[in-house]
């Protein structure tokens, strides 16, 4: 993992432990798995997105299928985040 990737997981984690406090005691794994989630889907979602604009790049014509591939590639990278979060309240 590289240092850029570790400091973002760690800025990730400070953000989210204050969203994550329950009763006025922070729930450090709860934040912890947020921060985790939400950092891999960002760069999951930016993976997806670069490869997208170099498919267009290579194929203009397959324009429609790349769009339709994309959006569904980015609702379910994003559902990994939401379903985090359910379980993170659903465990409180």
């Amino acid at each position: 993992m590289s240092i850029r990737t570790t400091l973002l997981l760690l800025a990730m984690f400070a953000l989210a432990t204050p969203m994550m406090a329950a009763d006025g005691a922070i729930v450090i794994p709860n934040a912890l798995a947020m921060a985790i989630a939400s950092g891999l889907c960002a760069l999951g979602q930016g993976r997806a997105i670069a490869s997208s604009a170099e498919a267009l790049a290579r194929n203009p014509g397959a324009q429609g299928a790349i769009r339709f591939a994309l959006i569904l590639g980015l609702v379910l990278i994003e559902s990994l985040a939401l379903y985090t979060l359910v379980v993170i309240f659903a465990k409180a």
